[in-house]
């Protein structure tokens, strides 16, 4: 993806150039891949409203406001400076066509109750919720790097209090979808419990013969149905070469969905 530098800052272009992105150069967290999976998980025909929790600058709901033109997508973040790159994004003339289309909050996901509600989440108002939770163990990868550090560490009780969230503030019959690591499985089927059903849970692996390294998930509030394991995604169908496989670099430019297989 290309960028024009500045000090402090990146302008990158992703989606091919149909979304500008402006980001922290040289701390915090830089956004890629993962978000542009997680924004591939939205797939609607019709108006549909999304909510992004822990947006960060806002990649992957950029990407899905770009992608789907009847989206309006929130933006939820607690960080006051990553909202400022997400605002400066949203004021770039390479994203008129979608600015007007998304709104940012200043908020905690662990929010509940009325304090979730008085900082701009309410019940029952989002179609989708997706999230990229911070997903290493606080101990690993140790930074010196505050913004990165909060981005990255995961706390006790993540999963339950953000897919609690996510619970809340969806419509039901809405959809979850989230990206983390494959160690993760057991903490988000079970921070699931009752709210959601029909979990569908995709691995994501560099190559064949390699461990995944990542997982997709989907889930239905209020769903009955069972959890459905889906065939793998490979990154890199050539075991010698970077280049990515054919549908996984669609899903990375905006030009395919990773549509779920049932409801």
């Amino acid at each position: 993806m290309p960028a024009s530098e500045t000090v402090s800052e990146t302008v990158d272009a992703f989606h091919r150039g149909r979304f500008h992105l402006v980001q922290p150069k040289g701390r915090g967290h830089r956004a890629g891949m993962d978000a542009m999976l997680l924004a591939s998980l939205v797939d609607a025909a019709g108006a549909v409203t999304v909510a992004d929790l822990g947006a960060g600058a806002g990649a992957a709901g950029l990407a899905v406001a770009a992608r789907l033109d009847t989206a309006r997508v929130t933006l939820v973040e607690r960080s006051p400076e990553m909202l400022v790159f997400a605002e400066r994004s949203l004021k770039l003339p390479e994203n008129a066509g979608i600015s007007e289309r998304v709104t940012l909050v200043e908020a905690d996901v662990t929010l509940t109750g009325r304090a979730r509600v008085a900082a701009g989440l309410p019940d029952d108002a989002f179609d989708h919720v997706i999230m990229n939770p911070p997903f290493n163990d606080a101990g690993d990868r140790r930074t010196p790097d505050a913004l990165k550090a909060e981005a990255h560490a995961m706390t006790d009780g993540l999963f339950e209090s953000w897919i609690r969230t996510a619970g809340a503030i969806m419509i039901p019959g809405g959809q979850l979808s989230l990206i983390a690591r494959p160690q993760s499985i057991a903490e988000i089927i079970d921070a699931c419990g009752k709210r959601f059903g029909g979990l569908e849970v995709t691995p994501v692996y560099p190559r064949a013969g390699e461990n995944a390294v990542r997982i997709l998930v989907t889930a239905i509030k209020g769903s009955k149905a069972r959890l459905n394991l889906r065939a793998p995604l490979l990154m890199h169908d050539d075991p010698e070469s970077h280049r990515f496989s054919p549908f996984v670099d669609d899903l990375n430019n905006g030009r395919a969905a990773y549509s779920r297989k049932g409801r």
